[in-house]
């Protein structure tokens, strides 16, 4: 999937780092990025979208969750997962509190993780701080607004924002005209692919330099699919 989770892992025993990257790299639905300390997680965070950190809370130049406070303080909203050898309530509180959103206690089984980073991830999708890359536009589906490169904003209408949402998590592949007309108004026998055709057209007048020549929504056979 092109438009794949960015997930970043830090944690500073190398033998888990790599075990992690390598399981959740086997899922199409994931990127993956590492690091070894709070030092590179916070530069990370900086540096590019990164849409879940998982992060160790024993890291060797500073505790986890003074790493987890910085990133937040500078800005970072996607949701953190910290993996502790620590499983008692004070520990899980002051993880939560420092801005961890769930937390996962050593040793753990992977399929347990992976469902809570799913979980984790499909609340942020929903959030207003969700973030995604469309194009040249940063679009954020909680505020129903695109963005440009220099800062210009295209206000969406709730199902214009729906449209794009679900074909930006479908990442390239095609999505049928049924599909999308059921995932955006749900079962309505008066809504027609003449319905969904007029809002893709009108998505096109806001977000293609030459609509009449879709680069960014464009239609395949039996629907569309979206080249961010």
């Amino acid at each position: 999937m092109s438009n794949a989770s960015r997930l970043l892992v830090v944690d500073d025993d190398q033998d888990l780092r790599d075990t992690l990257a390598e399981q959740l790299g086997f899922y199409d639905e994931f990127e993956i990025e590492t690091a070894k300390d709070a030092i590179e997680a916070i530069e990370a965070a900086k540096r590019g979208r990164i849409d879940l950190a998982i992060m160790d809370v024993g890291l060797p130049d500073m505790d986890g969750r003074e790493a987890v406070k910085i990133m937040r303080r500078d800005g970072f909203r996607s949701p953190i997962i910290m993996l502790t050898a620590q499983g008692s309530d004070t520990d899980t509180v002051m993880g939560l509190e420092a801005g961890a959103n769930d937390y996962v206690v050593k040793p753990f089984k992977f399929a347990v993780l992976l469902a809570r980073i799913r979980s984790q991830l499909r609340q942020y999708e929903a959030s207003e701080d969700a973030v995604f890359q469309i194009g040249h536009y940063t679009f954020r589906p909680g505020s129903k607004l695109l963005t440009t490169e220099k800062g210009s904003k295209l206000k969406l209408t709730e199902k214009e924002t729906a449209i794009l949402r679900y074909l930006y998590r479908a990442g390239r592949e095609v999505v049928g005209r049924e599909t999308l007309l059921a995932e955006v108004w749900g079962y309505n026998s008066n809504v027609t692919t003449h319905t969904l055709e007029t809002h893709i057209y009108r998505l096109r007048q806001k977000i293609e330099p030459d609509p009449s020549n879709a680069r960014i929504l464009v239609t395949e056979a039996g629907g569309y699919k979206l080249i961010p």
